[in-house]
């Protein structure tokens, strides 16, 4: 699986500049920032201000683009490569937001949050308690990591005593398919492949009470869900 996580990495990166390789950094951002707001309204998700927030695997736009009132940490193992390579992504557009380039598997017992510094004078002195967080959003990533269980074990211990995780992920439709898949590489980009069932059950099993799981979109192999779950 670490080769395979390594391959998606490499085609993940080479990805993201074929894909804004043309895009006006303007437009793709404003657009994108819509795109988040549509997709917190869709979740019902009112994100307080203030509120400590963690993006985990959050690309070069993702949810810390537009949760500028609250105190961020916004985590990703390709970040310095988006910095250099992409001119969509520069970490100074954001004071609010403290980045941090790492894999979700090495955030074990939370201490690369420990020193997390913010730009904004407002955050200037803010540190996170025991480096949890009201909020944890992990989209569009949990089935990119290398090690999915510890990956998730990290998620949870990231999230405060009833504070909220909101996890996307693509589900598996066909069950024949998603056997193939996993032998196969038949998607290079994730190498992980599991339906609904079998991702809500990693968090309930893990103590995790799945208050929403909201179906975004549909496709014939994949459909896009989101899971709201809080911790008791």
């Amino acid at each position: 699986m670490k080769l395979r996580w390594k391959i998606a990495q490499a085609a993940e990166i080479r990805w993201w500049q074929s894909y804004l390789n043309k895009k006006d950094k303007g437009e793709y951002l404003d657009w994108k920032k819509k795109y988040w707001r549509q997709f917190l309204e869709d979740c019902n998700i009112e994100v307080p201000t203030g509120a400590s927030c963690a993006d985990i695997g959050c690309g070069p736009a993702g949810i810390f683009t537009v949760l500028d009132e609250q105190q961020v940490v916004a985590v990703d193992p390709l970040l310095e490569q988006y910095e250099a390579k992409l001119a969509h992504f520069n970490p100074a557009d954001y004071p609010n937001v403290s980045f941090q380039t790492l894999p979700l598997e090495q955030l074990v017992n939370q201490k690369p949050f420990e020193n997390a510094q913010f730009k904004n004078a407002q955050f200037e002195n803010a540190q996170f308690k025991n480096a949890q967080f009201d909020y944890v959003f992990c989209l569009n990533a949990i089935n990119h990591v290398a090690d999915l269980d510890a990956c998730l074990d990290n998620l949870i211990k990231l999230i405060k005593k009833d504070g909220t995780l909101v996890l996307s992920i693509d589900a598996h439709n066909h069950q024949v398919l998603k056997h193939i898949f996993r032998a196969l590489p038949g998607d290079i980009l994730h190498p992980h492949q599991y339906d609904l069932a079998e991702y809500q059950t990693m968090l309930t099993s893990r103590g995790l009470s799945i208050e929403a799981t909201i179906h975004k979109d549909e496709a014939f192999f994949f459909d896009y869900y989101v899971l709201i779950a809080k911790l008791r």
